[in-house]
């Protein structure tokens, strides 16, 4: 097993130094999920929401936070993303939204959090523009799927579509 890299040798919490690392092509991709009563998501897919195009500011949400991610989880480091993708599909028969994030860069170190954390944010502004109409929707599942570059190479969870 590997060990914890932000922790230095006193066991004091610090950022991993990746200045001595090769710039390559990094890539990962993130999922989760929004569930929710079928009148919510049919609302959501007819655009009859009052608040307006929720998938779209959604999408727009997920794109901003994934460049804030240095600034929100404190250990992380700012990376200048080349392209972010976020795919929000309707599964009408399991009551819910799915939202898959694909983030890329040429850099030092990989974009793991930032996919993961635009995942999350999408998710919570489906959630923050339905809440008015359903306030029991469950975020769930926010995982890595895969991702690709650097050092560690490419790793895929198992059962995830390649």
């Amino acid at each position: 097993m590997s060990k914890l890299t932000h922790f230095n040798e006193s066991g004091a919490a610090h950022m991993v130094d990746v200045g001595d690392k090769q710039s390559t092509q990094r890539v990962a991709i993130a999922e989760g999920y929004i569930e929710m009563r079928p009148e919510t998501l049919e609302l959501i897919m007819q655009g009859g929401h009052k608040k307006g195009d929720v998938l779209g500011i959604a999408r727009i949400a997920g794109i901003m936070a994934s460049k804030k991610t240095s600034e929100l989880i404190p250990l992380c480091h700012p990376i200048a993303i080349t392209n972010v993708d976020v795919v929000l599909e309707p599964e009408p028969k399991s009551q819910r939204l799915r939202c898959e994030v694909t983030v890329k860069t040429v850099g030092q170190t990989g974009v793991e959090m930032e996919a993961l954390t635009a995942v999350q944010v999408a998710l919570l502004t489906i959630y923050d523009m339905c809440k008015a109409v359903d306030r029991g929707m469950t975020i769930q599942s926010v995982r890595l799927l895969e991702k690709a570059g650097g050092k560690s190479g490419h790793w895929q969870r198992e059962g995830a579509k390649a």
